[in-house]
Order: structure tokens, then C-alpha cells, then sequence
């Protein structure tokens, strides 16, 4: 399936005029009328699967509150009809970036200096974020949403006034996994493998700041080139005598990963392996998931919860795109994306739609939230940097429940409010995350440590 995707992604690139829904114009809003929005994501690379996935979050956004009707059975295809403050809205392109900081600020300038675009919803991947975040403070006059970018420094450190970004970053996300690793499964060491560029950093950084905030000790980091095929060294390197083993492997990676781990060492023990945010993805679940059944990993979303909002957000997506899409709305790639361009919509009504003075814009959406349909995971605030605070959820991966053929997950606890800097642990002076940053000390755990709430969704 992530390689069937992975064409169509591909196909549907729009990294030239052919490819864009609606006509491209080097005139932005300022003198159309029109609202001019550039999308921009991974169609090509480690995350090229995931390029229909995250046009489907945004699009459903347009649709739900800005009227807009998909314009083909692809969420590529584009959408039409939308209006926002009584102004028409057009996505100038579905940008196609690779993963890598040049290709990404290739195709944001593409959209922002050719196709005339007000405002950027994007990127998808770590390195990309940063190099978005920079490239928004040389451009004031615009303003940059992020899609699902994870990396740390794109807020933190780069802080750039006109960048907002209405998710959570990698290291949030672990929150509450050094935690159950350290008090429940009995570690007291453990080992750490992940890709090798800012978003996997960033992740590990959150298991490493809290697992050994209570006394963890972290005595190997493993980093493995993205996009690497072959896993057998770094494989080789992981010691056998740590109690377990935390894994940030991303993307078409980790399947690799997975795949090459069990030829070479056996089933994996997931009462010694923990997985960050990929690991209950549902592009991954379908190709290994058997493998990772008994593994625990944590993100902002929960595939099992029953909540109304959330079984809203899954129909209006089946409607829009159909079952395969529909599938993958659990995954964080979707709901960031949608919440991004959520966020988009609601800041831009309260300024009246007005992209001629895009400080209006922008003071608009530091204040905005997103609670209810609007984030049907739980409610969304931004910090001081523009970064999210909102919740993150525990999960197991279990046995196949629903008859698909793929395992399931069962939501089993809910940190609440976790924000960027663990209580202060990260902050813009302390070392951006890094193959070795950052350093594994004892001190002050987060607050949430013993504090996270039990949950349990459906029977």
C-alpha cells in the first residue's frame, strides 16, 4: 500500500503550473480579491506516501467551513467553491517537495514569488520546517502555517513572528513514553535509534529529556541516514544488555527497519522497544504491524476514540475521498494538516479576509484556538512562539479487532497541555536537539510524570 500511494503521490506532484488546481498568478490576494493559499508537502522521498493524505486534511477543512467541494476523486485534484470572509480561495499549486530543506524552499519561492500565494500551508518534514521558518522572516508580508513539520527549532529557536504551527512538535509527542518505559516496563537504560536529520533529534530529544529526568540512563544513539534501505549496520550497533530500545524511525524507513530487525535478530520484544509517532501510523500498521502488536507509542491522535467529534472528522473524510483516505485520518500527517488549515480559516474570517495587511492575519491567528470539531483530539493553543499546546495520547498496538486484517489500537492514558519546553527543560538557549543533545541528566521531571490520566475508548 505505502508503495501504491507513493506512485500516485508522485503523479501527483504539483511542482509545475500543470500540476496546480486553478490557474497560477504572479498577483497575490492583494489586487485579485482572491485568497491565494500554497500547499506544500512530501510526494517524493521517505514521506512520498503521504502526499494524498495531507492534501485530503487540508481540503477537508475547506470543505467543512469554507464550502468547498472536492474537484476530482484525488485530493490533488483540488477543490472548488470555497470562500472565506466572502472571498473566493484559490490553492494555487500542491507543492511536491523530497524531505530535503532545498527542494522545499525551491517549491515555497516557486509558490510565493511566481504563483503570487498569500499564504503557505506546509511543509511536511522536519529539515523542510526549519528551512520554512527562516524563509518566513525575509517574507513579513507573508504568512506560513505549518502542515506537520516536527522539528523543534522551527518555533523554539527560529521564532520567526509571521510561523505558526497548530501541532505539537516531535518531542511533545513522546511525552509520557519515558515515563511508562522507566515506572512500568522497568527500564533503567535504554538505547536510542533514529533517522539522521532534525526531526528524529527532536523526537528522541522528548523520550531523553524525560526518561532520564528520572533517573534513565541513555549509554548508545544510533542515527541512520533518512531514506537508508539497508538497516544491517546500525542494526549490528544496538546493545544487547540495555533493558530496551526507543525507536524514531520514520516513513517507508521503519518498514525497512522492522522487516531487516527480525531477519536479523529475531522477533521484535516490544516489552523492549518503544516507537514514536510512526509507529501506529496506519500506512505502517498495514505493512508490519503484526510485527509491533504489544508496542506502546504516543502522538496527538487516537484511532480508537469514540468521541463525536472525532467519528465526525472520519465521515466527512470517507464522503470527501472514500475508505482508503478515510483510513488514514487517524494518522498525524492527515489531522496536522487539517488542523492547520482549520486554524487558516477561522484566523482569517476574524480578520475579514484581509491579506493586503497580513499583520491583521497574523495577530489573528496568535490568538486563535481550535477545541470540538475543529480538533476533534483535543483542544488546540499556541505558546508565546506560536507552537501548540495540546494533548498527547498512550497507545498499544493490538491484535486485529475489526476484521481488516490490521491490528488495532487501544488508547490506554492522555497527557494533557504538554508544551514545547518540557516545563522548561528546552528552551531558545539550551542546545538545539541533536545527535547528542539532549544530554541525558537527572533533575526536575515534567509535571506529567505519575500524572497521566487513564483513558480507554470503546468496549
Amino acid at each position: 500500500m505505502v508503495a501504491a500511494l507513493a506512485a500516485v503521490a508522485v503523479a501527483g506532484c504539483g511542482s509545475d503550473d500543470e500540476g496546480s488546481s486553478g490557474s497560477a498568478s504572479s498577483s497575490g490576494g492583494q489586487s485579485s480579491g482572491t485568497i491565494k493559499i500554497g500547499f506544500l508537502s512530501d510526494c517524493e522521498g521517505a514521506f512520498g506516501s503521504f502526499f494524498e493524505p495531507t492534501a485530503s486534511g487540508a481540503n477537508l477543512a475547506l470543505i467543512r467551513y469554507a464550502g468547498a467541494q472536492p474537484a476530482g476523486d484525488k485530493p490533488t485534484d483540488g477543490v472548488t467553491g470555497a470562500k472565506i470572509a466572502g472571498k473566493d480561495v484559490e490553492i494555487v499549486s500542491y507543492g511536491c517537495a523530497d524531505d530535503t530543506a532545498d527542494k522545499a524552499i525551491e517549491e515555497t519561492r516557486r509558490m510565493m514569488e511566481q504563483e503570487g500565494a498569500d499564504i503557505l500551508v506546509g511543509p511536511l518534514s522536519g529539515d523542510e520546517g526549519i528551512a520554512v521558518a527562516n524563509y518566513a522572516k525575509d517574507r513579513p508580508d507573508k504568512t506560513f502555517v505549518n502542515g506537520i513539520a516536527g522539528a523543534q527549532d522551527s518555533t523554539l529557536k527560529v521564532q520567526a513572528p509571521n510561523f505558526f504551527r497548530f501541532h505539537p512538535d516531535g518531542a511533545q509527542w513522546s511525552a509520557g513514553l519515558g515515563d511508562y518505559a522507566y515506572n512500568e516496563l522497568g527500564w533503567k537504560n535504554a538505547a536510542i535509534i533514529g533517522d539522521d536529520y532534525s526531526f528524529p533529534y527532536t523526537s528522541l530529544a522528548g523520550f531523553v529529556a524525560e526518561f532520564c529526568a528520572i533517573g534513565g540512563e541513555i549509554p548508545k544513539r544510533i542515527w541512520a541516514p533518512l531514506g537508508e534501505e539497508d538497516y544491517s549496520s546500525y542494526i549490528s550497533q544496538i546493545p544487547k544488555d540495555v533493558d530496551g530500545l526507543y525507536v524514531g524511525i520514520g516513513g517507508s524507513g521503519l518498514i525497512s527497519f522492522i522487516k531487516q530487525y527480525e531477519e536479523q535478530r529475531g522477533r521484535v520484544d516490544t516489552e523492549r522497544m518503544l516507537g514514536n509517532v510512526f509507529w501506529d501510523d496506519p500506512l505502517v500498521l498495514k505493512e508490519v504491524g503484526k510485527s509491533l502488536v504489544g508496542g506502546v507509542t504516543s502522538a496527538m491522535t487516537a484511532a480508537d476514540s469514540d468521541a463525536p467529534e472525532v467519528k465526525s472528522y472520519l465521515s466527512d473524510l470517507k464522503d470527501a475521498y472514500g475508505d482508503e483516505i478515510a483510513n488514514a485520518g487517524p494518522s498525524v500527517f492527515t489531522y496536522g494538516y487539517y488542523t492547520a488549515m482549520t486554524a487558516l480559516i477561522k484566523a482569517l474570517e476574524e480578520a475579514g479576509g484581509d491579506v493586503s495587511d497580513q499583520s491583521k492575519l497574523q495577530a489573528a491567528l496568535a490568538q486563535t484556538t481550535l477545541s470540538g470539531d475543529e480538533a476533534p483530539w483535543g483542544d488546540v493553543k499556541l505558546d508565546d512562539n506560536r507552537q501548540a499546546i495540546s494533548n498527547v495520547f498512550l497507545k498499544k498496538i493490538v491484535d486485529d479487532k475489526t476484521g481488516d486484517g490490521v491490528p488495532d489500537v487501544e488508547t490506554f492514558a492522555r497527557v494533557n497541555d504538554v508544551d514545547q519546553t518540557f516545563n522548561g527543560f528546552f528552551s531558545a538557549e539550551t542546545p538545539a536537539p541533536d545527535r547528542n543533545n539532549p544530554e541525558c541528566q537527572a533533575g526536575e521531571a515534567p509535571p506529567w510524570v505519575g500524572n497521566a490520566e487513564s483513558v480507554s475508548f470503546g468496549s
